[in-house]
């Protein structure tokens, strides 16, 4: 059992990180005591670095609080999964065709021989 400001040491999160989740009803929080400070439990800590988990790999906090109340509905976390995944490879193509236009973008700005006109500028003047 540990406190807050150990948890949040330990996980390298902010204390008001672990009170948010509180307050999103993501995790509980436990009970204080008549005399000292509220201790966090190994299933706790462990709820909390699934949320961190979860949130690095793209999930929405709502999304979060989807996957705690489905793990025992593996198809409806797969769809959720697939949901994500389909999203990320929308993002993906999306940079890639980012990353087209800037480079072209640059090659011409790297072509051009008048130093009073930047391609680039002009591009995003006339747009």
């Amino acid at each position: 059992m540990k406190t807050i400001g150990l948890v949040a040491r330990e996980l390298d999160i902010n204390v008001e990180t672990i009170k948010f989740y509180e307050r999103r009803g993501l995790i509980k929080q436990p009970q204080k005591p008549d005399s000292g400070y509220r201790r966090y439990s190994d299933s706790l800590i462990n709820r909390i670095k699934f949320i961190l988990k979860a949130k690095t790999l793209g999930f929405t906090l709502h999304e979060v609080s989807s996957l705690l109340n489905l793990s025992d509905n593996c198809k409806e976390v797969e769809f959720m999964g697939l949901q994500k995944l389909d999203l990320i490879r929308k993002k993906i193509d999306d940079l890639k065709k980012l990353e087209s236009v800037i480079t072209n973008l640059t090659k011409t700005c790297h072509n051009n021989q008048d130093n009073t006109f930047c391609p680039i500028i002009d591009s995003l003047s006339n747009s």
